[in-house]
């Protein structure tokens, strides 16, 4: 019966990972400015979200210490989704989603800085072996090469979410993952309000289904799937597991837009993506 339950929750957490990794197909499809899409994403999914912790009953209440740090996490949530799909435009999924996936490196070598925790030496070889995958990513090192342009909106902004996700690490234990992601949302949303008046919406009507699909399937269903695995799940376990998401991603890229990676990608790709699983099983050992 243990076991049953242990692959039903197996199911269930890859399940959330599949959902959130819609973003990188959505992100490439969505034929709208990338501050309107990001605009729509927050607001619908955090009404959606609003919505669902109200019915669970959950505290909005949060303590007048922790405005300026979640304010902080939402302009970083902000900055994340906008150089993420920046990155997704100018090349292709599976560039812009194995470019952000070297965030759990870079919060090994920030987190140590921020949190004033011992440094690992390891964690240079790491931090080596990711540069080596960007190479791959991005050959040509140059301004005019829309690729190389990628990778670094790509790694920007998973300096971003490093960045917001130790700032949020604290805060986690003290309130419900869900309630600080509405937060965050709404942070987003204010801050990205006046993009109808900079940004042409022509297109609008037709890329509605989709928008709703990231706002509400990618964003508020599949954050609270995720959220709520860690109930089953020790954290560095769900990370371990998560780490196929970009797996996920291109594979859903492949089918909906007909993008295969070259060689050079898969190589990159395969390096990030074991250096993060060395650095996550590390992580769990621990």
């Amino acid at each position: 019966m243990q076991k049953k339950q242990y692959l039903k929750n197996l199911v269930q957490l890859n399940f959330a990972v599949l959902i959130i990794s819609t973003s990188g197909t959505l992100g490439r499809y969505i034929e709208l400015s990338v501050p309107v899409i990001i605009f729509l994403r927050a607001f619908i999914g955090g009404s959606f979200l609003y919505i669902f912790c109200k019915w669970k009953k959950l505290s909005f209440k949060i303590n007048a210490k922790d405005y300026k740090t979640i304010f902080f996490s939402g302009v970083l949530m902000g900055m994340h989704w906008i150089t993420y799909f920046i990155s997704l435009k100018l090349s292709s999924v599976a560039i812009g989603m194995l470019s952000v996936f070297t965030y759990p490196i870079i919060t090994s070598f920030l987190e140590p800085i921020m949190l004033n925790s011992k440094f690992k030496k390891s964690n240079l070889l790491l931090g080596l072996m990711v540069l080596i995958g960007i190479y791959f990513l991005a050959p040509e090192i140059s301004m005019k090469n829309d690729q190389f342009i990628a990778v670094g909106f790509g790694v920007f902004s998973a300096l971003c979410y490093s960045i917001r996700n130790i700032y949020m690490k604290a805060k986690s234990s003290e309130y419900e993952g869900s309630i600080l992601m509405v937060y965050q949302l709404i942070i987003v949303s204010v801050l990205l309000s006046p993009v109808f008046y900079f940004y042409d919406v022509n297109g609008l009507g037709v890329s509605l289904p989709a928008i709703f699909i990231l706002a509400l399937l990618t964003t508020a269903i599949g954050h609270t799937l995720f959220v709520y695995s860690f109930r089953n799940f020790s954290i560095s376990a769900a990370s371990i597991i998560s780490g196929v998401q970009p797996i996920y991603g291109i594979i859903i890229g492949m089918i909906v837009l007909g993008e295969y990676p070259g060689v050079r990608t898969i190589i990159g790709g395969s390096v990030i993506l074991g250096t993060v699983l060395i650095e996550s099983v590390r992580s769990f050992k621990e």
